[in-house]
């Protein structure tokens, strides 16, 4: 089973929001869950405690596609909003695949 691994030197910037069923539910809607994505739970550090938050992971067996531009947008918005380093989720998707994603171009 993949999950989210530790890889020395590197990190993932997070958000940690505390959610409603209402909130998960249209997350699992708009995530693909339960068939894109399944749902783990982690231990994250916040504000110097370890809690428990739930992240969703691709499903083994789909194929690695690049994300549309929507998608994208939206996740660099959000990145944005956070005041995380943008480059990182370029990298990120740069790193994914062996051609130019049309959407990460500047």
């Amino acid at each position: 089973m993949a999950t989210i691994e530790p890889f020395k030197g590197e990190s993932v910037p997070v958000l940690v929001w505390d959610i409603t069923p209402a909130d998960e539910a249209a997350l699992d809607r708009y995530e693909g869950w339960p068939f894109l994505y399944r749902k783990e739970t982690i231990k994250v550090r916040l504000n110097g405690k370890t809690v428990q938050a739930m992240v969703y992971i691709m499903n083994e067996g789909r194929p690695l596609g690049q994300p549309s531009c929507y998608y994208y947008r939206t996740i660099l918005d959000g990145y944005k909003s956070a005041g995380f380093d943008v480059e990182i989720l370029r990298k990120a998707v740069a790193d994914s695949f062996e051609e130019d994603n049309e959407c990460t171009k500047p």
